[in-house]
């Protein structure tokens, strides 16, 4: 009996354990005793642990912020990362989201492609590759997180608390072939306070959803008499629209939204707005700091005008996304989110983009900064993926760099694999998600072939 054959037997018993799993609403709630993460996402903890338990496997808890499974001996350890949390259902589901309906030879439910129905049929492939007596030179792990969608805070507990760190491995939280780049992200917080003492001055402004959004929409309101009104609200600017208001007037700018990684898929309205507010008889320091946003952001997606440009062959060019705007007559903040190419660091654009805000008399408030990930592709970890996706699949491929980040960034020595397919509907945090059940067990040999790979 091969590997792909054992997977297969397992195909009725992966099915009904991930249905019950898919069965608790394993959402972040507020932490209790024992259950960090909420007392749902605790219960799909247990579940998948007696799951791997009753599969034979010996198991550990890590105070509730994760758990996991091993099977061989050897120093070394290779591993599989899963997740068990979800994201809320939200809205617009035809099927019940926690009703692990099967019909149409698909499971419906939320977290059935991400990341439950991947993590499951990892146990189930870990005890394939034993039943096949297969011989292997490192232990491999299933990691099984809690925490993947509001922080891994799960991953850090564990670290910090003497959890091993893997040679080499993987999580099926991203697609295929393999990810092996990931860009660095940034959120930068800014905030100026400023005098107005001119004709025109502004009353308040408002603009975004998220860092991580290219805003369709913002606005800003003035004062100023009513003859300047007059004069100014008959302004014309393409995707823009300026009314009166009994005070003087308002500024609306319209754009297209897109996500953070992507800016230049979309219309950034804020810098449109702050272009058209240069170009108004502004005041004082205000004046000073429009034209500063205005020369260095406007509607730029990479950095150039603010001197932060980067670009390397394999993952691409940095990308800058302002994602929200809000003040008031005397004081408005700002979020950034960029995103720098894996071939570069933090020193090659942070320092510089801070320092020129600073420069301009803007605080920075916050900022986060979430380390690249690139691993070549001529390494061990990705030429033994790479080999494994091409004798699974037929299909060629290659390693890829996105502009997002995925769960492989919380622990060192891993890379996205799986579970989403070129060509695949991208249905994670939607209404009506599902997994194919010829999906499911597919991955679920990709998964046992590769975790044999890198261990033998």
């Amino acid at each position: 009996m091969n590997l792909n054959e054992a997977v297969l037997l397992q195909k009725d018993a992966l099915i009904g354990a991930l249905c019950e799993n898919l069965r608790i609403p394993s959402v972040q709630r507020p932490a209790e005793p024992d259950a960090p993460y909420g007392v749902d996402v605790r219960r799909s903890l247990d579940h998948a642990l007696e799951t791997a338990k009753a599969l034979g496997f010996s198991v550990t808890n890590v105070d509730g912020h994760m758990g996991w499974c091993e099977y061989g001996d050897g120093e070394e350890m290779v591993a599989v990362l899963g997740h068990l949390d979800v994201v809320p259902a939200g809205d617009g589901w035809t099927v019940d989201p926690y009703g692990a309906e099967i019909s149409d030879g698909k499971i419906w439910g939320r977290g059935t492609v991400d990341d439950k129905g991947p993590s499951i049929a990892a146990l189930y492939a870990l005890a394939a590759i034993r039943d096949c007596e297969l011989p292997i030179k490192r232990r491999i792990r299933v990691l099984l997180g809690c925490n993947e969608e509001t922080g891994s805070a799960d991953v850090k507990y564990y670290l910090k608390n003497g959890g091993e760190t893997p040679v080499m491995g993987f999580t099926p939280d991203g697609e295929y072939p393999v990810i092996n780049g990931e860009k660095g992200i940034i959120n930068v917080t800014f905030s100026r306070t400023y005098r107005q003492d001119g004709p025109v001055k502004l009353v308040d402004i408002k603009g975004g959803s998220a860092p991580n959004v290219v805003p369709s929409y913002a606005c800003a309101r003035f004062v100023c008499d009513e003859k300047l009104a007059d004069r100014l609200s008959k302004l014309y600017a393409p995707s823009m629209k300026f009314s009166k208001t009994p005070d003087g007037f308002k500024a609306e700018s319209f754009g297209v939204s897109a996500h953070g990684s992507t800016p230049g898929l979309g219309e950034n309205a804020i810098g449109r707005l702050i272009t058209a507010m240069d170009a108004l008889p502004l005041s004082s320091e205000l004046a000073d700091a429009v034209h500063f946003l205005a020369g260095k952001l406007g509607m730029e997606t990479d950095g150039k005008s603010a001197g932060i440009y980067l670009h390397d062959d394999v993952s691409g060019e940095l990308t800058l996304n302002w994602g929200t705007i809000e003040g008031d007559a005397e004081k408005f903040s700002m979020k950034i989110n960029y995103r720098y190419p894996v071939t570069f660091r933090y020193e090659d654009c942070g320092p510089r983009f801070n320092a020129q805000f600073a420069e301009a008399g803007f605080t920075m408030d916050s900022e986060v900064h979430k380390a690249k990930l690139y691993i070549p592709a001529d390494s061990q970890l990705v030429t033994s993926l790479m080999k494994v996706y091409r004798q699974q699949t037929g299909l060629e491929g290659e390693p890829k760099s996105i502009g997002g980040g995925t769960y492989a960034k919380s622990i060192p020595n891993l890379l996205a694999f799986g579970p989403i397919f070129p060509g695949d509907e991208v249905r994670e945090h939607k209404p009506d998600e599902y997994i194919e059940i010829d999906n499911l067990m597919k991955n679920a040999q990709i998964i046992a072939a590769a975790m044999y790979e890198l261990a033998k």
